[in-house]
Protein backbone atom coordinates (compact mmCIF):
# COMPACT_ATOMS: atom_id res chain seq x y z
CA UNK A 1 0.00 0.00 0.00
CA UNK A 2 2.74 2.14 0.87
CA UNK A 3 4.51 1.66 -2.64
CA UNK A 4 1.28 2.36 -4.26
CA UNK A 5 0.39 5.52 -2.83
CA UNK A 6 3.94 6.92 -3.21
CA UNK A 7 4.01 5.83 -6.74
CA UNK A 8 0.38 7.66 -7.29
CA UNK A 9 1.66 10.86 -5.42
CA UNK A 10 4.68 11.41 -7.18
CA UNK A 11 3.46 10.63 -11.03
CA UNK A 12 0.29 13.03 -9.88
CA UNK A 13 2.94 15.48 -9.22
CA UNK A 14 4.74 15.24 -12.62
CA UNK A 15 1.47 15.25 -14.96
CA UNK A 16 0.30 18.56 -13.37
CA UNK A 17 4.12 19.91 -14.09
CA UNK A 18 3.91 19.12 -17.14
CA UNK A 19 0.66 20.61 -17.86
CA UNK A 20 1.67 23.87 -16.44
CA UNK A 21 4.29 24.40 -17.93
CA UNK A 22 3.42 22.38 -21.72
CA UNK A 23 2.84 25.98 -22.97
CA UNK A 24 6.42 27.46 -21.48
CA UNK A 25 8.49 28.46 -24.69
CA UNK A 26 11.82 26.69 -23.60
CA UNK A 27 13.73 27.34 -26.20
CA UNK A 28 14.53 31.07 -24.98
CA UNK A 29 16.57 31.91 -22.00
CA UNK A 30 13.83 33.65 -19.75
CA UNK A 31 11.22 30.89 -20.86
CA UNK A 32 13.79 28.29 -19.20
CA UNK A 33 15.69 29.68 -17.01
CA UNK A 34 13.12 32.16 -15.84
CA UNK A 35 9.79 30.31 -16.53
CA UNK A 36 9.03 33.17 -18.37
CA UNK A 37 9.26 35.68 -16.08
CA UNK A 38 5.95 34.71 -15.05
CA UNK A 39 6.25 33.41 -11.54
CA UNK A 40 3.50 34.51 -8.83
CA UNK A 41 3.98 34.69 -4.96
CA UNK A 42 2.62 31.97 -3.91
CA UNK A 43 4.51 29.86 -6.22
CA UNK A 44 8.09 31.67 -5.50
CA UNK A 45 7.05 31.06 -1.69
CA UNK A 46 6.57 27.79 -2.58
CA UNK A 47 9.34 26.77 -4.18
CA UNK A 48 11.65 28.94 -2.12
CA UNK A 49 10.93 26.12 0.78
CA UNK A 50 10.84 23.44 -1.03
CA UNK A 51 14.16 24.04 -2.14
CA UNK A 52 15.36 24.60 0.88
CA UNK A 53 13.59 22.58 3.31
CA UNK A 54 14.79 18.98 1.53
CA UNK A 55 16.21 16.28 2.85
CA UNK A 56 19.95 17.64 3.43
CA UNK A 57 17.75 20.65 5.45
CA UNK A 58 15.21 17.69 7.56
CA UNK A 59 17.64 14.92 8.40
CA UNK A 60 20.83 16.72 8.80
CA UNK A 61 19.52 19.32 11.17
CA UNK A 62 16.86 16.51 12.79
CA UNK A 63 20.24 15.11 13.43
CA UNK A 64 22.25 17.61 14.83
CA UNK A 65 19.29 18.11 17.18
CA UNK A 66 19.38 14.38 18.07
CA UNK A 67 22.69 15.39 19.79
CA UNK A 68 22.63 19.26 20.49
CA UNK A 69 18.84 19.98 20.68
CA UNK A 70 17.61 23.03 19.58
CA UNK A 71 20.34 25.59 18.84
CA UNK A 72 20.47 24.60 15.31
CA UNK A 73 16.90 26.09 14.90
CA UNK A 74 18.81 29.15 14.01
CA UNK A 75 19.24 28.02 10.81
CA UNK A 76 15.50 28.43 10.39
CA UNK A 77 14.67 31.84 12.35
CA UNK A 78 17.39 33.82 11.22
CA UNK A 79 16.77 32.66 7.47
CA UNK A 80 13.24 34.70 7.38
CA UNK A 81 15.32 37.67 8.56
CA UNK A 82 17.64 37.39 5.67
CA UNK A 83 14.33 37.06 3.79
CA UNK A 84 12.83 39.72 4.77
CA UNK A 85 16.45 41.80 3.95
CA UNK A 86 16.38 40.59 0.40
CA UNK A 87 12.76 41.64 -0.37
CA UNK A 88 13.46 45.19 0.98
CA UNK A 89 16.93 45.31 -0.85
CA UNK A 90 18.25 43.35 -2.96
CA UNK A 91 15.71 42.09 -5.05
CA UNK A 92 14.57 45.27 -6.00
CA UNK A 93 18.29 45.89 -7.14
CA UNK A 94 18.13 42.42 -9.29
CA UNK A 95 15.06 42.82 -10.61
CA UNK A 96 15.97 46.88 -11.93
CA UNK A 97 18.77 45.53 -13.67
CA UNK A 98 16.52 42.36 -15.18
CA UNK A 99 19.12 39.59 -14.59
CA UNK A 100 18.72 36.21 -14.68
CA UNK A 101 22.35 34.85 -12.93
CA UNK A 102 23.56 36.69 -9.42
CA UNK A 103 26.88 37.07 -11.91
CA UNK A 104 25.66 38.88 -14.50
CA UNK A 105 24.28 41.46 -11.67
CA UNK A 106 27.91 41.36 -10.58
CA UNK A 107 29.59 41.60 -14.05
CA UNK A 108 27.08 44.70 -14.07
CA UNK A 109 28.77 46.22 -11.22
CA UNK A 110 32.19 44.92 -11.42
CA UNK A 111 33.53 43.37 -14.55
CA UNK A 112 33.69 40.29 -16.92
CA UNK A 113 36.29 38.81 -15.07
CA UNK A 114 34.03 38.86 -11.34
CA UNK A 115 31.00 37.41 -12.98
CA UNK A 116 33.15 34.27 -14.32
CA UNK A 117 35.40 34.06 -10.78
CA UNK A 118 31.59 33.95 -8.57
CA UNK A 119 30.47 31.35 -11.30
CA UNK A 120 32.64 29.12 -10.85
CA UNK A 121 32.54 29.31 -7.45
CA UNK A 122 28.60 28.79 -7.67
CA UNK A 123 29.34 25.85 -10.08
CA UNK A 124 32.06 24.45 -7.57
CA UNK A 125 29.71 24.54 -4.37
CA UNK A 126 26.97 23.39 -6.38
CA UNK A 127 29.22 19.90 -7.89
CA UNK A 128 30.91 19.01 -4.41
CA UNK A 129 28.65 20.05 -1.59
CA UNK A 130 25.20 21.00 -2.37
CA UNK A 131 24.16 18.16 -5.00
CA UNK A 132 26.01 15.23 -3.48
CA UNK A 133 24.56 16.00 -0.05
CA UNK A 134 20.92 16.25 -1.41
CA UNK A 135 21.29 12.30 -3.29
CA UNK A 136 23.22 11.16 -0.16
CA UNK A 137 20.47 12.72 2.50
CA UNK A 138 17.77 11.68 0.42
CA UNK A 139 18.60 8.64 0.05
CA UNK A 140 19.47 7.53 3.58
CA UNK A 141 16.14 8.81 4.13
CA UNK A 142 14.33 6.61 1.47
CA UNK A 143 16.72 3.48 2.14
CA UNK A 144 15.65 3.62 5.97
CA UNK A 145 12.05 4.11 6.04
CA UNK A 146 11.49 1.74 3.29
CA UNK A 147 13.66 -0.65 4.31
CA UNK A 148 16.03 -0.79 0.70
CA UNK A 149 19.19 -2.86 1.93
CA UNK A 150 16.86 -5.25 2.93
CA UNK A 151 14.64 -5.21 -0.22
CA UNK A 152 17.67 -5.43 -2.39
CA UNK A 153 19.16 -8.03 0.33
CA UNK A 154 22.27 -5.50 0.02
CA UNK A 155 24.60 -3.97 2.30
CA UNK A 156 23.24 -0.11 3.53
CA UNK A 157 26.39 1.52 1.86
CA UNK A 158 25.86 -0.21 -1.60
CA UNK A 159 22.21 0.14 -1.56
CA UNK A 160 22.91 3.76 -1.05
CA UNK A 161 24.78 3.95 -4.12
CA UNK A 162 21.47 2.39 -6.10
CA UNK A 163 18.99 4.69 -4.54
CA UNK A 164 21.72 7.95 -5.20
CA UNK A 165 21.50 7.02 -9.07
CA UNK A 166 17.47 6.31 -8.82
CA UNK A 167 17.00 9.86 -7.10
CA UNK A 168 19.34 11.35 -9.75
CA UNK A 169 18.03 10.27 -13.08
CA UNK A 170 14.47 10.91 -11.84
CA UNK A 171 15.75 14.66 -10.95
CA UNK A 172 18.02 15.37 -13.70
CA UNK A 173 14.89 14.60 -16.20
CA UNK A 174 12.59 17.56 -14.08
CA UNK A 175 15.59 19.92 -14.14
CA UNK A 176 17.75 19.43 -17.79
CA UNK A 177 14.24 18.98 -19.48
CA UNK A 178 11.63 20.92 -17.84
CA UNK A 179 12.95 24.17 -17.25
CA UNK A 180 12.76 26.56 -13.75
CA UNK A 181 8.98 26.52 -14.11
CA UNK A 182 8.67 23.08 -14.37
CA UNK A 183 10.71 22.84 -11.27
CA UNK A 184 8.86 25.55 -9.35
CA UNK A 185 5.64 24.17 -9.89
CA UNK A 186 6.16 20.78 -8.72
CA UNK A 187 8.13 22.62 -5.97
CA UNK A 188 4.56 24.04 -4.60
CA UNK A 189 2.56 20.92 -4.91
CA UNK A 190 5.28 19.25 -2.96
CA UNK A 191 5.47 22.36 -0.15
CA UNK A 192 2.35 21.73 0.85
CA UNK A 193 2.44 18.16 1.40
CA UNK A 194 5.84 18.62 3.07
CA UNK A 195 4.30 21.45 5.23
CA UNK A 196 1.34 18.59 5.98
CA UNK A 197 3.56 15.59 6.74
CA UNK A 198 6.38 17.07 8.30
CA UNK A 199 4.05 18.50 11.11
CA UNK A 200 2.53 15.29 11.35
CA UNK A 201 5.81 13.86 12.49
CA UNK A 202 6.42 15.69 15.41
CA UNK A 203 2.77 15.44 16.35
CA UNK A 204 2.70 11.52 16.22
CA UNK A 205 6.18 11.51 17.71
CA UNK A 206 4.25 13.76 20.72
CA UNK A 207 1.17 11.29 20.83
CA UNK A 208 3.28 8.42 21.13
CA UNK A 209 5.23 9.88 24.56
CA UNK A 210 2.29 11.33 25.78
CA UNK A 211 0.00 7.92 25.16
CA UNK A 212 -1.98 9.83 22.52
CA UNK A 213 -1.84 12.87 24.03
CA UNK A 214 0.16 15.60 22.59
CA UNK A 215 0.49 17.81 25.04
CA UNK A 216 0.95 15.35 28.04
CA UNK A 217 4.13 14.26 25.16
CA UNK A 218 5.60 17.83 24.92
CA UNK A 219 5.28 17.86 29.27
CA UNK A 220 7.57 14.55 29.03
CA UNK A 221 9.48 15.35 27.17
CA UNK A 222 10.63 18.72 28.20
CA UNK A 223 10.90 17.66 31.65
CA UNK A 224 13.36 14.40 30.52
CA UNK A 225 15.51 16.32 28.16
CA UNK A 226 15.44 19.82 29.64
CA UNK A 227 19.24 20.38 28.15
CA UNK A 228 17.85 20.07 24.76
CA UNK A 229 15.38 23.00 25.14
CA UNK A 230 18.39 25.24 26.12
CA UNK A 231 18.14 28.09 22.81
CA UNK A 232 21.40 29.42 24.26
CA UNK A 233 24.48 27.22 23.07
CA UNK A 234 27.09 27.01 24.44
CA UNK A 235 30.99 26.82 23.24
CA UNK A 236 30.75 22.67 22.36
CA UNK A 237 27.36 23.68 20.46
CA UNK A 238 27.01 23.04 17.25
CA UNK A 239 25.63 26.62 17.33
CA UNK A 240 26.89 29.06 19.93
CA UNK A 241 25.25 31.88 20.90
CA UNK A 242 27.45 34.43 19.32
CA UNK A 243 27.45 33.22 16.23
CA UNK A 244 24.56 34.30 15.76
CA UNK A 245 25.53 37.94 15.19
CA UNK A 246 28.64 36.68 12.88
CA UNK A 247 28.56 33.34 10.72
CA UNK A 248 24.92 32.85 11.10
CA UNK A 249 23.97 36.10 9.89
CA UNK A 250 26.24 35.43 6.97
CA UNK A 251 25.12 31.59 6.34
CA UNK A 252 21.61 33.06 6.24
CA UNK A 253 22.22 36.48 3.96
CA UNK A 254 24.30 34.85 1.64
CA UNK A 255 21.92 31.82 1.46
CA UNK A 256 18.64 33.70 1.07
CA UNK A 257 19.83 36.90 -1.14
CA UNK A 258 22.49 35.85 -3.27
CA UNK A 259 22.35 31.83 -3.85
CA UNK A 260 21.23 31.58 -7.16
CA UNK A 261 19.74 27.90 -6.41
CA UNK A 262 17.61 30.24 -4.12
CA UNK A 263 17.04 33.70 -5.74
CA UNK A 264 16.55 32.03 -9.20
CA UNK A 265 12.94 31.90 -8.11
CA UNK A 266 12.49 35.70 -7.28
CA UNK A 267 14.43 36.42 -10.54
CA UNK A 268 11.60 34.40 -12.40
CA UNK A 269 8.91 36.89 -10.37
CA UNK A 270 6.39 38.81 -12.98
CA UNK A 271 7.36 41.98 -11.24
CA UNK A 272 8.58 43.08 -7.42
CA UNK A 273 5.60 43.00 -5.65
CA UNK A 274 5.11 39.12 -6.64
CA UNK A 275 8.53 38.44 -5.43
CA UNK A 276 8.50 40.12 -2.34
CA UNK A 277 5.31 38.61 -1.77
CA UNK A 278 6.50 35.21 -2.10
CA UNK A 279 9.69 36.21 0.08
CA UNK A 280 7.83 37.14 3.06
CA UNK A 281 5.34 34.29 3.05
CA UNK A 282 7.47 31.96 3.10
CA UNK A 283 10.09 33.77 6.02
CA UNK A 284 6.39 33.94 7.79
CA UNK A 285 6.48 30.13 7.61
CA UNK A 286 10.06 29.28 8.49
CA UNK A 287 8.97 30.27 11.65
CA UNK A 288 7.62 27.68 11.94
CA UNK A 289 10.04 25.76 10.79
CA UNK A 290 11.55 24.21 14.19
CA UNK A 291 8.47 22.17 14.24
CA UNK A 292 9.38 20.18 11.35
CA UNK A 293 13.49 20.15 11.25
CA UNK A 294 14.38 19.96 14.99
CA UNK A 295 11.96 18.51 17.42
CA UNK A 296 11.58 15.49 15.66
CA UNK A 297 15.46 14.90 16.42
CA UNK A 298 14.71 15.35 20.16
CA UNK A 299 11.70 13.13 20.11
CA UNK A 300 14.33 10.37 18.21
CA UNK A 301 16.53 11.08 21.08
CA UNK A 302 13.82 10.01 23.92
CA UNK A 303 12.62 7.18 21.90
CA UNK A 304 15.66 5.46 21.31
CA UNK A 305 17.84 6.76 24.65
CA UNK A 306 20.11 8.78 22.74
CA UNK A 307 21.30 5.62 21.12
CA UNK A 308 21.86 5.70 17.30
CA UNK A 309 25.26 4.90 15.81
CA UNK A 310 24.55 7.40 12.87
CA UNK A 311 22.46 11.05 14.42
CA UNK A 312 21.66 11.72 10.24
CA UNK A 313 19.50 8.41 10.54
CA UNK A 314 17.10 10.07 13.61
CA UNK A 315 14.45 11.36 11.40
CA UNK A 316 13.78 8.75 8.95
CA UNK A 317 13.99 6.24 12.21
CA UNK A 318 11.51 8.25 14.05
CA UNK A 319 9.19 8.13 10.89
CA UNK A 320 9.34 4.33 10.76
CA UNK A 321 8.41 4.76 14.85
CA UNK A 322 5.55 6.92 14.49
CA UNK A 323 3.97 7.68 11.64
CA UNK A 324 0.75 4.97 11.20
CA UNK A 325 1.53 2.89 8.21
CA UNK A 326 -0.77 3.92 5.74
CA UNK A 327 0.97 7.61 5.73
CA UNK A 328 4.26 6.28 5.03
CA UNK A 329 3.64 6.03 1.16
CA UNK A 330 2.46 9.42 1.19
CA UNK A 331 5.34 11.19 3.64
CA UNK A 332 7.72 9.37 0.95
CA UNK A 333 6.44 10.65 -2.06
CA UNK A 334 6.53 14.17 -0.27
CA UNK A 335 10.03 13.69 0.94
CA UNK A 336 10.97 12.24 -2.19
CA UNK A 337 9.66 15.51 -3.96
CA UNK A 338 11.38 17.81 -1.27
CA UNK A 339 15.02 15.95 -2.45
CA UNK A 340 14.12 16.54 -6.31
CA UNK A 341 13.33 20.00 -5.47
CA UNK A 342 16.35 20.77 -3.74
CA UNK A 343 18.38 18.36 -6.59
CA UNK A 344 17.31 19.96 -9.45
CA UNK A 345 17.09 23.24 -8.19
CA UNK A 346 20.71 23.23 -8.08
CA UNK A 347 21.30 21.49 -10.94
CA UNK A 348 18.79 24.09 -12.98
CA UNK A 349 20.76 26.93 -11.46
CA UNK A 350 23.90 25.31 -12.52
CA UNK A 351 22.58 24.99 -16.47
CA UNK A 352 21.67 28.10 -16.00
CA UNK A 353 25.10 29.68 -15.03
CA UNK A 354 27.05 27.68 -17.65
CA UNK A 355 24.73 28.48 -20.50
CA UNK A 356 24.63 32.38 -20.30
CA UNK A 357 27.83 32.91 -17.72
CA UNK A 358 30.32 30.40 -19.96
CA UNK A 359 28.88 29.16 -23.33
CA UNK A 360 27.62 32.46 -24.78
CA UNK A 361 30.31 34.12 -22.95
CA UNK A 362 33.91 32.75 -23.81
CA UNK A 363 32.46 29.15 -25.79
CA UNK A 364 29.85 30.24 -28.61
CA UNK A 365 29.58 34.50 -28.18
CA UNK A 366 27.34 33.91 -31.30
CA UNK A 367 25.27 31.30 -29.90
CA UNK A 368 21.31 32.04 -30.54
CA UNK A 369 18.85 31.29 -27.60
CA UNK A 370 18.22 27.31 -28.76
CA UNK A 371 21.81 26.51 -28.78
CA UNK A 372 22.43 28.32 -25.60
CA UNK A 373 19.60 26.10 -23.73
CA UNK A 374 21.09 22.92 -25.33
CA UNK A 375 24.44 23.64 -24.15
CA UNK A 376 23.18 24.34 -20.88
CA UNK A 377 21.34 20.93 -20.79
CA UNK A 378 24.44 19.01 -21.70
CA UNK A 379 26.27 20.29 -18.93
CA UNK A 380 23.78 19.49 -16.44
CA UNK A 381 23.89 15.84 -18.07
CA UNK A 382 27.54 15.84 -16.69
CA UNK A 383 27.34 17.57 -13.14
CA UNK A 384 24.41 15.45 -12.52
CA UNK A 385 26.36 12.19 -13.18
CA UNK A 386 29.70 13.33 -11.56
CA UNK A 387 27.51 14.18 -8.20
CA UNK A 388 25.82 11.07 -8.50
CA UNK A 389 29.51 9.75 -8.32
CA UNK A 390 30.00 11.34 -4.97
CA UNK A 391 26.71 11.49 -3.30
CA UNK A 392 27.55 7.33 -1.91
CA UNK A 393 30.67 8.61 -0.99
CA UNK A 394 29.05 10.45 2.01
CA UNK A 395 27.97 7.59 4.12
CA UNK A 396 28.88 8.46 7.26
CA UNK A 397 30.90 11.74 7.08
CA UNK A 398 32.19 12.81 10.10
CA UNK A 399 29.63 15.15 12.51
CA UNK A 400 26.90 14.69 10.40
CA UNK A 401 26.01 15.93 6.69
CA UNK A 402 24.45 19.29 7.92
CA UNK A 403 27.64 20.58 9.17
CA UNK A 404 30.14 19.48 6.64
CA UNK A 405 27.30 21.42 4.40
CA UNK A 406 27.46 24.15 5.84
CA UNK A 407 31.28 24.14 6.48
CA UNK A 408 31.84 23.76 2.53
CA UNK A 409 29.87 26.39 1.37
CA UNK A 410 31.76 29.04 3.83
CA UNK A 411 34.11 28.75 0.95
CA UNK A 412 31.90 31.05 -1.31
CA UNK A 413 29.40 32.61 0.98
CA UNK A 414 31.52 34.81 2.54
CA UNK A 415 33.48 36.06 -0.68
CA UNK A 416 30.06 36.72 -2.75
CA UNK A 417 28.10 38.00 0.01
CA UNK A 418 30.62 40.53 1.00
CA UNK A 419 31.48 41.88 -2.81
CA UNK A 420 27.35 41.85 -3.34
CA UNK A 421 26.86 43.96 -0.06
CA UNK A 422 29.47 46.42 -0.45
CA UNK A 423 28.96 46.51 -4.95
CA UNK A 424 25.40 48.01 -3.61
CA UNK A 425 26.26 50.08 -0.60
CA UNK A 426 29.54 52.10 -2.19
CA UNK A 427 29.82 53.41 -5.87
CA UNK A 428 33.18 53.46 -5.99
CA UNK A 429 34.61 49.96 -4.73
CA UNK A 430 36.74 48.35 -8.33
CA UNK A 431 37.14 44.92 -9.75
CA UNK A 432 40.17 44.13 -8.53
CA UNK A 433 39.34 45.15 -5.36
CA UNK A 434 36.57 42.44 -5.71
CA UNK A 435 38.30 39.94 -7.18
CA UNK A 436 41.01 40.20 -4.83
CA UNK A 437 38.87 40.16 -2.30
CA UNK A 438 37.31 36.71 -3.40
CA UNK A 439 40.43 34.69 -4.33
CA UNK A 440 41.94 36.28 0.04
CA UNK A 441 39.08 34.60 0.98
CA UNK A 442 38.52 31.60 -0.65
CA UNK A 443 42.16 30.67 0.22
CA UNK A 444 42.25 31.53 3.57
CA UNK A 445 39.14 30.49 4.83
CA UNK A 446 40.15 26.73 3.29
CA UNK A 447 43.79 26.90 5.10
CA UNK A 448 42.18 28.41 8.31
CA UNK A 449 39.42 25.30 8.38
CA UNK A 450 40.98 22.41 6.91
CA UNK A 451 45.03 22.89 7.52
CA UNK A 452 45.57 25.24 10.33
CA UNK A 453 42.34 24.12 12.12
CA UNK A 454 41.57 26.63 14.72
CA UNK A 455 39.66 25.49 18.00
CA UNK A 456 36.70 28.15 17.38
CA UNK A 457 33.09 27.56 15.14
CA UNK A 458 33.54 27.64 11.84
CA UNK A 459 30.85 30.27 12.18
CA UNK A 460 33.20 32.96 14.17
CA UNK A 461 35.86 31.91 11.26
CA UNK A 462 33.31 33.05 8.72
CA UNK A 463 32.39 36.36 10.16
CA UNK A 464 35.84 37.48 10.98
CA UNK A 465 36.94 36.54 7.30
CA UNK A 466 33.79 38.79 6.32
CA UNK A 467 34.93 41.76 7.99
CA UNK A 468 38.92 41.33 6.80
CA UNK A 469 37.82 41.06 3.47
CA UNK A 470 35.76 44.07 3.21
CA UNK A 471 38.11 46.26 4.90
CA UNK A 472 40.74 44.24 1.76
CA UNK A 473 38.31 45.47 -0.66
CA UNK A 474 38.35 49.03 0.65
CA UNK A 475 41.94 49.06 1.32
CA UNK A 476 42.64 48.14 -2.37
CA UNK A 477 39.97 50.85 -3.49
CA UNK A 478 41.45 53.64 -2.05
CA UNK A 479 44.83 53.05 -4.02
CA UNK A 480 42.77 51.91 -7.16
CA UNK A 481 39.35 52.97 -7.10
CA UNK A 482 36.81 53.12 -9.87
CA UNK A 483 37.11 55.61 -12.90
CA UNK A 484 33.18 56.78 -12.29
CA UNK A 485 30.61 56.08 -9.50
CA UNK A 486 28.73 53.00 -10.53
CA UNK A 487 25.14 53.47 -11.58
CA UNK A 488 22.58 51.47 -11.89
CA UNK A 489 20.72 51.16 -15.43
CA UNK A 490 17.06 50.08 -15.35
CA UNK A 491 16.29 47.16 -17.68
CA UNK A 492 12.39 48.15 -17.24
CA UNK A 493 11.77 44.11 -18.33
CA UNK A 494 9.29 43.89 -14.87
CA UNK A 495 7.62 46.51 -12.84
CA UNK A 496 9.77 47.53 -9.70
CA UNK A 497 6.97 48.90 -7.70
CA UNK A 498 7.59 47.76 -4.22
CA UNK A 499 4.34 46.08 -2.61
CA UNK A 500 2.49 48.33 -0.47
CA UNK A 501 2.47 46.17 2.97
CA UNK A 502 6.30 45.37 2.22
CA UNK A 503 7.02 47.77 5.83
CA UNK A 504 4.13 46.83 8.08
CA UNK A 505 4.77 42.78 7.28
CA UNK A 506 8.60 42.49 7.65
CA UNK A 507 8.58 44.30 10.72
CA UNK A 508 5.60 42.10 12.09
CA UNK A 509 8.36 38.95 10.69
CA UNK A 510 11.61 40.62 12.21
CA UNK A 511 9.66 41.60 15.42
CA UNK A 512 8.17 37.29 16.12
CA UNK A 513 11.74 36.01 15.58
CA UNK A 514 12.95 38.22 17.98
CA UNK A 515 10.09 37.14 20.27
CA UNK A 516 10.82 33.54 20.10
CA UNK A 517 14.82 33.30 20.85
CA UNK A 518 13.28 35.67 24.12
CA UNK A 519 9.78 33.02 24.82
CA UNK A 520 12.67 30.23 24.81
CA UNK A 521 15.64 31.60 26.41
Amino acid sequence: MGLISFGAFTLLVAIIAWWSTRKTDENTSDGYFLGGRSLTGPVIAGSLLLTNLSTEQIVGMNGVSFRDGIPIMAYEVVAAIAMVFTAFVLLPKYLKSGIATIPQFLQNRYAKSTKTIVSLLFLLGYAISMLPTVLYSGALAINTMFDIPELLNMEPEPALWVTVWSIGIIGSIYAIFGGLKAVAVSDSINAVGLLIGGSLIPIFGLMKIGDGNVLTGLNKLTTALPEKFDIIGGPDSDVPFWTLFTGMIIVNFYYWGTNQAIIQRALGAKNLKEGQKGLLLAAFIKILGPFIVVLPGIIAFYIFNGDLANADEAYPMVVKAVLPVAFIGFFAAVLFGAILSSFNSALNSSVTLFGLDFYKEYINKDANEKQVVRAGKTFGIVLALFSMGIAPLLYGVEGGIFTYLQELNGTHSVPILAIILVGIFNKRVSAKAANIGILFSVITYLVTLYVIKPDISFLHLMGILFVLTVIIMFIITAFSPRTSDYDQEYTKQVDITNWKYLKPVGYVIVGLVIALYISLS
